[in-house]
């Protein structure tokens, strides 16, 4: 159960992952240890009305994701390698259970829990994650697509490099009103309204 009324906005951390974190990794994010802080803030503002996704390497190699995991052979494991495991700092964000997909977009997923949570009605959620140009903006899009109000709270997200990560906001800005872009401040008062 949420701790607020069924309208109170949800917060939303796309894929804080090992996988996207380290420092290791071809996919690891420059920008994701400040990104971190703020979805801490925003999370603590957020209480039990948070949910965390995962990204899982588990989509048919038949598809084009067989060449997707050709262009990135290190991403080709088990999904129950640590790679794919949570930051610690991310565990116990939620006190629901990871929506674990093997897509970008987390959407439907996202809206298929907030509904359960809320009695059938679509919550406004703040999105925070990684990266900002994948995950996030796929994310984003599909929740414009279905009505959503969405604020992505920028400096709580983290691209694969700053370029990009301001490049995918760009192009998130310009789906007002069902998108909006802030910064944590603004996003904390969004989910303190």
């Amino acid at each position: 159960m949420s701790d607020a009324g069924p309208d109170a906005p949800w917060l939303v951390v796309v894929d804080p992952q090992n996988v996207f974190a380290s420092a290791d990794s071809a996919w690891g994010s420059p920008m994701f240890p400040a990104a971190f802080a703020n979805i801490r803030r925003l999370a603590a503002a957020a209480g039990e009305r948070v949910l965390v996704t995962r990204w899982l390497p588990t989509a048919d190699r038949s598809t084009a994701w067989g060449d997707y995991f050709a262009a990135w052979p290190f991403a080709d494991r088990p999904a129950d390698d640590p790679l794919y495991d949570l930051v610690p700092e991310a565990q116990g964000l939620s006190p629901h259970p990871t929506l674990d997909l093997p897509t970008f977009g987390k959407w439907g997923a996202v809206e298929r829990a907030l509904r359960l949570e809320n009695g059938g009605r679509s919550a406004r959620v703040v999105l925070t994650g990684v990266a900002t140009d994948c995950c996030v903006i796929s994310t984003a899009l599909a929740a414009a697509d279905a009505g959503a109000h969405v604020t992505i709270a920028a400096d709580a997200c983290a691209g694969s490099d700053p370029d990009h990560h301001a490049a995918a906001l760009e192009i998130m800005a310009l789906y007002a009103p069902q998108l909006s872009v802030a910064d944590t401040d603004a996003a904390l008062s969004v989910l303190t309204a």
